[in-house]
């Protein structure tokens, strides 16, 4: 069994308290993870700048070229975690041995945290619009206008305190090295594999353990991150969202309220773009904010939901080891319990159908675990509760909504798939402020352009644009005797 020890700024700690890692289905332990308090990360981050100091040292251009390295590294090498040596089947069988995900779904979500790694030069020169990283670095420089342009770190270090549900996630904060921000990350209790693996595989590629600190923990080890960071990120619900609201320091990920919507002059052509949708509910077992939750058209609308059902409906629970494998587990079984009872509150709702009823099923509890088979729900207004519901599972809701009043009705919308020719309507969602990515034309919620912003753009959350003006000093004048 591996035991993974908490990270202070590169030099392991070792705890005094230990929190089990168990197998979502048999409830044998797989590790054992060491924890710090909030009293620890507080300390700790009182010498956060010494973490962008380290990283100072080594030029944005060598970073960059590290982080392709440890790209590599990262899918491919045996790397030290904790206190054995990982292979890449060790990582894949231990995330989704505590995480309940496929293996074949661990691997492309490793895939994805390596391409990001990878192409980190054109990922970083997107983001900032080709402004030259050096002066990033620097603080100022000329961009060739005749005029000083300055940018200025907000912080020295970027804090997360990272969630269970998927592994893709980590893909938000892998620039921060390559920016010369340190990071200080809190660990989900049972997906501490990713962040372990990438920060070993950076140190491996020469990036300088100073700039890294880890701290598996409780809620105020979290509480403590987010509160003396200048910057961090957050991952939960909703009401994780509403309580970080307005605060510039907190960046905040939740649901995604992912959506398709179809255009008038297309929907009656609905069945061309039933692909589209079935990949955009179930791709990931439905567990990511960028699954599509709801797909919205002003007709045909049990058709649509039917025929997605038909495709999902029969999915059922197999072995976390068939490469097929479509489901994930909640390894909490309470969760799937309580997922279950909120839908069955849905579909109390006059006006809500279940279009998967005949497929059997849905909530299946085994003694550690438990699984959601993929629900579609019909509702014949955007007036219904379950228009604005997402769940962590393959379950979407078809809405029947007239074209006109889609884009006032949707709410808030991180990925919007607008399937129509008609450029008035193309102009609108543009104009939409709910809809975080648009994508126009029949693009899955789920197929991301890592060389876009998502949910807001980190170089804005981590800098600020300033004004910054030289003028020469003159040399002082010699005194005279």
């Amino acid at each position: 069994m591996i035991t993974l020890s908490p990270l202070r700024w590169g030099k392991p700690y070792e705890s005094l308290d230990f929190i089990d890692v168990v197998h979502f289905d048999t409830g044998e332990p797989i590790a054992k993870i060491g924890t710090v308090g909030g009293g620890v990360v507080t300390r700790d981050l009182r010498q956060a700048e010494k973490a962008r100091d380290a990283l100072l040292e080594v030029p944005i251009a060598e970073l960059i070229r590290m982080c392709g390295q440890a790209a590599e590294l990262f899918q491919s090498a045996d790397l030290p975690v904790g206190d054995k040596l990982q292979s890449v089947d060790d990582f894949v069988h231990q995330q989704s041995a505590s995480t309940g995900l496929p293996e074949h779904m661990c691997r492309s979500n490793m895939q994805k945290n390596a391409f990001v790694l990878a192409n980190m030069e054109q990922i970083l020169r997107c983001l900032t619009r080709g402004l030259d990283l050096s002066i990033l670095s620097r603080g100022y420089g000329d961009e060739g206008r005749g005029a000083i342009v300055s940018f200025q770190a907000q912080t020295p270090i970027l804090g997360a305190v990272l969630p269970n549900n998927s592994p893709g996630v980590h893909t938000l904060w892998l620039p921060a090295i390559p920016l010369q921000i340190g990071l200080a990350l809190k660990p989900g209790s049972q997906e501490p594999w990713t962040p372990y693996r990438m920060i070993s595989a950076f140190i491996q590629a020469g990036v300088p353990a100073a700039a890294f600190a880890l701290y598996p923990g409780g809620h105020d080890t979290g509480g403590a991150l987010l509160a003396k960071c200048s910057r961090s990120m957050i991952f939960g619900s909703a009401q994780t969202l509403a309580q970080h609201a307005g605060n510039p320091r907190v960046q905040a990920h939740g649901p995604g309220f992912s959506k398709i919507l179809l255009g008038d002059d297309v929907v009656d052509d609905w069945e061309s773009f039933l692909d589209v949708m079935v990949e955009s509910v179930v791709v990931n077992s439905g567990r990511g904010c960028i699954n599509c939750s709801g797909i919205w058209a002003s007709r045909h609308t049990r058709e649509i939901a039917a025929a997605i059902a038909k495709r999902i409906g029969p999915i059922d629970v197999t072995s976390p080891q068939d490469p097929e494998a479509k489901l994930a587990a909640f390894s909490n079984p309470a969760m799937a319990e309580g997922t279950y009872a909120m839908i069955k509150q849905d579909l109390a709702e006059p006006g809500v159908t279940d279009m998967t009823a005949e497929y059997g099923d849905k909530l299946i509890v085994r003694k550690h675990c438990a699984y959601l088979r993929p629900m579609v729900l019909h509702a014949d207004s955007p007036d219904r509760g379950v228009a604005m519901k997402e769940y962590m599972f393959p379950f979407v809701s078809v809405v029947e909504c007239p074209q006109q009043e889609m884009l006032r009705r949707i709410g808030p919308t991180l990925i919007g798939t607008v399937i129509t020719r008609d450029q008035k309507f193309i102009d609108a969602a543009a104009r939409c402020v709910e809809i975080d990515r648009l994508n126009v034309g029949p693009i899955p919620t789920s197929r991301l352009n890592w060389l876009q912003p998502h949910e807001g753009n980190i170089i804005d959350f981590l800098y600020r644009s300033r004004a910054y003006q030289i003028a020469e000093v003159p040399a002082p004048l010699t005194a005279s005797r």
